[in-house]
């Protein structure tokens, strides 16, 4: 049984995400009733869904008085958009009200070697996104080597992103223990403070507190808002019911 402190905790890492193909404005709008409609619900860090329904997630929060920060996708899911055009979407989301951005690292070119390409591709991500919060995933479910997933760690701390984030959902394998330990030794070892986003396959209280607990093993850190996050659509929910909400 996970401490309720421990639950008050987690509860404040979920970025609340909705990430559906074939969505549309009401499902959108009936899924954020379910999730956030409870009075005494403790909102979650971010709520991210596509690009598209920013504007609609912007107006209900509005509407209800709730504090979140909106995030959304962009050269998601599968990394390989030509930058001029992810440069596009960044700034039509960020002018749709977005507070963070998750873009999908170009990972096939890292698979392949072509590391200056995808340095020259996440700085300038980082450029696009001005001061505005960048998270970058590395899909590390589709890198077959830890050697992989450290270097895609490093490199994205050295564009200066505020986050590396493990996964988009979208393909086989999600975070793991071990792509997360890669990551957070990456993370501990950097000069700045990076945050850590666990998703893809983040299903059980159980399974997030592991990743909580190796966040805070490997990094010295206390998990927040501000260094972790925790990417999931259905968790928020099992957390608040845990705390009887």
């Amino acid at each position: 049984m996970t401490h309720p402190l421990r639950l008050q905790q987690l509860v404040k890492l979920v970025d609340l995400t909705r990430l559906n193909d074939q969505d549309n404005e009401v499902a959108v709008e009936q899924w954020l009733e379910q999730q956030l409609s409870t009075p005494a619900a403790v909102p979650p860090a971010a709520i991210c869904v596509y690009p598209a329904y920013l504007p609609l997630v912007q107006h209900w929060l509005q509407q209800r008085g709730i504090h979140c920060r909106l995030a959304t996708v962009v050269n998601f899911p599968a990394g390989n958009q030509p930058i001029e055009q992810v440069e596009r979407e960044i700034a039509t989301a960020l002018a749709a009200g977005a507070d963070e951005i998750d873009c999908v690292l170009p990972y096939q070119q890292l698979v392949k070697g072509q590391l200056d390409e995808v340095r020259t591709f996440l700085g300038r991500v980082r450029t696009a996104c001005g001061q505005q919060l960048l998270k970058v995933i590395i899909e590390s479910g589709e890198l077959a080597t830890a050697q992989q997933v450290c270097k895609a760690t490093e490199l994205v701390i050295d564009c200066g992103a505020d986050f590396v984030k493990s996964s988009t959902g979208k393909v086989p394998v999600g975070v793991t223990e071990d792509a997360a330990r890669i990551m957070l030794t990456a993370i501990a070892a950097a000069d700045r403070s990076v945050g850590f986003k666990a998703s893809g396959g983040v299903r059980s209280i159980e399974f997030a507190e592991r990743l909580l607990g190796l966040y805070e093993e490997l990094t010295g850190q206390l998990a927040t808002a501000q260094t972790m996050r925790i990417g999931a659509s259905g968790l928020l929910q099992d957390i608040q019911q845990a705390l009887d909400y």
